[in-house]
């Protein structure tokens, strides 16, 4: 009789360890340019103000045809309004969107190509408000990069 309660007991134990609650998530949109391409090498350093509140960023990316992504946000947590790109990548292209509350700004090398880059980003706060400049700096190699033959 006794051996039979203890075993009641703990399997009532181990049942109530059972009960699972759900885990609640945030519903977020997926990222509609989540399909591109990652390279292979993707390494951001902090996105820093110089003493002229210019930000600066770098990075080391792989020319794989992937890219690397610089995330960038508002003091207040709020991506900007608006950015354009001037200039623009020497070797390869910059592409800026927003989305989740954050600013992306995304470069992809050109293809084997291994070397210094860079590019400068305006980020547009607001109408009326300041803009900021963002200087991106990439290094690019082309480790185990092949060209197709045409």
């Amino acid at each position: 009789m006794r051996l039979s309660s203890a075993i009641l007991v703990a399997a009532s134990a181990l049942l109530a360890g059972c009960q699972n609650r759900p885990v609640i998530q945030a519903a977020v949109p997926p990222n509609p340019f989540g399909y591109l391409k990652r390279s292979a090498v993707c390494k951001v350093g902090p996105v820093r103000p110089d003493a002229s509140g210019q930000l600066q960023a770098s990075m080391t990316v792989r020319s794989d045809d992937g890219n690397c992504e610089i995330l960038v946000q508002q003091d207040g947590g709020q991506s900007y309004a608006s950015f354009g790109v001037a200039p623009a990548p020497e070797h390869g292209k910059a592409f800026i969107y927003n989305y989740n509350n954050h600013t992306y700004v995304t470069y992809t090398p050109n293809t084997a190509y291994a070397g210094p880059d860079h590019f400068t980003v305006t980020l547009i706060r607001g109408s009326g408000l300041p803009r900021r400049s963002l200087v991106v700096a990439a290094s690019v190699d082309a480790t185990g990069v092949v060209v197709p033959t045409p």
